[in-house]
């Protein structure tokens, strides 16, 4: 079979489960980025500044784990630290910039918003004040040359698709919330919910209007119909249900069905336990969304709750991945085929491949599914 060919069968997978159909077999993604760099022994302060070095070094992770077996898709095509404070207005720390060699970014969080910035916002266009914010205190000490906008362009999905392997993110898009969130920081803004609550929604309400899928660069909508709605700080576990009822449900809805409306499957990033609420997923529409979950919701409740609604992604857990067996992660990965598939699921990670992860017990994960 030539690779294009290849690529196809595997989308059509990936898109047969997510449509709630049977696959000829439960399909498995990959999702990693940490783990590519120390899979491969590369330079971390260039891996996670330097896209094409990101790429090069993910291609080759996915090579290494297919000495064993092939998985269906990759996730996403490459990772780059500082791309990541543009989802949460927060900096984010990098090796080899403000951090040692050798040590994973990390965010590093601290009220770079206030609450005058909340009537500023009111009072002006919002994407104008964001790329203000960004540049003037978010950015303001990362060099000019590493910053997400002057980054060159560059076709991300070719390569990968050059050898068969189907990309299933073409873009990101979050709540007001997340972004409120990041930069005001997490004390600050749940304070913000309780004393000004009035004043968070208003603005919540100016800047939905703009909030939609941020497509990345050279992604053909055909080619990548995959949609990523994430949710971090508005998992369940994490907000009363007063608080996520106002706060962040009525905007994730909106966010998955401009999705939906506009042809793409929304692929809903679900970080932190989500237990609570699963029944209101109900309310997003049948066969257009997958639920990617990261090994705190309970993904046996999921399949109950959604089955016949939704398709459900996961969910390998990070300590198995780095701590266990081979012989503990394939069957672990059986089990959950076994239990959940074989309509509307597809196999992977909880989360990312976790930065320590064993190789061998990757190879594992993806050979429970293909054989």
């Amino acid at each position: 079979m030539n690779k294009e060919n290849l690529r196809k069968e595997r989308f059509n997978r990936i898109l047969e489960a997510a449509s709630l159909k049977k696959p000829d077999r439960v399909p498995v993604v990959l999702e990693y980025a940490g783990f590519a760099a120390n899979a491969t022994g590369a330079t971390l302060s260039r891996f996670f500044t330097d896209p094409l070095y990101s790429l090069e070094k993910s291609i080759e992770t996915w090579k290494l784990v297919a000495e064993v077996a092939e998985a269906d898709a990759i996730h996403y095509p490459y990772i780059m630290a500082y791309g990541l404070a543009m989802q949460w207005m927060s900096k984010v720390r990098v090796p080899g910039v403000d951090l040692p060699e050798g040590v994973p970014y990390q965010v590093a969080e601290a009220e770079l918003m206030t609450v005058g910035d909340y009537d500023t916002i009111l009072e002006s266009d919002w994407p104008e004040f964001y790329m203000n914010f960004m540049g003037e205190r978010v950015f303001n000490d990362v060099p000019e040359e590493l910053r997400p906008w002057n980054q060159p362009l560059f076709d991300a999905l070719a390569p990968w698709h050059e050898m068969g392997v189907p990309v299933c993110n073409g873009g990101v898009c979050g709540t007001p919330f997340e972004l409120l969130c990041g930069g005001r920081s997490l004390s600050c803004f749940i304070s913000d919910l309780f004393t000004i609550p009035g004043k968070v929604e208003a603005v919540m309400d100016h800047i939905m209007p703009t909030m939609g899928p941020m497509a990345l660069p050279n992604v053909k909508e055909e080619e990548v119909p995959f949609r990523w709605v994430g949710g971090w700080r508005t998992a369940s576990n994490m907000l009363s249900p007063r608080l996520w009822d106002r706060f962040f449900w009525p905007y994730y809805k909106q966010l998955v069905n401009k999705v939906v409306e506009a042809g793409h499957i929304a692929l809903l990033h679900l970080d932190a336990d989500w237990t609570r609420d699963l029944e209101r997923f109900r309310e997003l529409p049948a066969g257009k969304c997958i639920m990617a979950l990261d090994g705190e919701t309970d993904i046996y409740k999921a399949r109950e709750i959604l089955d016949g609604h939704m398709c459900i992604m996961g969910d390998v857990p990070a300590t198995l991945l780095s701590m266990g067996t081979p012989e503990e992660v394939y069957t672990h990965s059986q089990k959950l085929i076994r239990d959940l598939g074989p309509e509307g699921f597809i196999l992977q990670s909880g989360c990312d491949i976790p930065f320590d992860a064993k190789v061998e017990n990757v190879q594992a994960m993806v050979r429970a599914a293909v054989g």
